[in-house]
């Protein structure tokens, strides 16, 4: 079996996947961080949603943080059940990093996000936001996960141009 992936017929610019110094990332922007194929021929892959510039002083709050995380877990979730595993917060509070399975191809993605984004904008509420889902149920904002969405789609066109 052959084990490598090619990430260019993916549609990821192939100098960008991997991990880059965090001084050249441009925000937001969505690039491959890895692709591994498991012995039984599956492809985990693991995207770099970045939100804010590394290192430059641009931080998501932990409500941002928690409010657009609740999103993407519940849009990937319903758009892509087959393949979506897991998203998690960057510790350095820039970005997201966003699991998948079998699906790795950039467009496919990126359409899935533009989606969850663009239908972010009329949600009367955080998904997830309750007592019964979610272990700080009252750390969301609407408003704030909104007004994130935005400023990510504003960029939509570079996106895959991460540094």
């Amino acid at each position: 079996m052959d084990d490598r992936i090619d990430v260019a017929s993916l549609g990821w610019p192939a100098g960008l996947v991997g991990e880059l110094d965090h001084r050249r990332l441009k925000a937001p922007s969505v690039k491959l961080r890895s692709a591994r194929r498991g012995e039984h021929g599956d492809v985990t892959y693991c995207v770099d949603l970045r939100i804010r510039h590394p290192n430059a002083d641009e931080y998501l709050t932990s409500t941002e943080l928690h409010s657009v995380e609740h999103f993407l877990l519940e849009g990937f979730s319903r758009l892509l059940p087959e393949h979506f595993v897991s998203v998690g917060l960057m510790g350095c509070q820039t970005g997201f990093y966003l699991g998948f399975v079998n699906e790795g191809r950039s467009e496919v993605l990126c359409a899935c996000l533009v989606r969850i984004l663009d239908e972010m904008q009329s949600a009367t509420e955080v998904p997830y936001a309750n007592i019964e889902q979610c272990g700080h149920w009252r750390n969301h904002s609407l408003a704030d996960a909104q007004r994130v969405a935005r400023e990510i789609l504003a960029r939509r066109a570079h996106w895959l141009d991460a540094a």
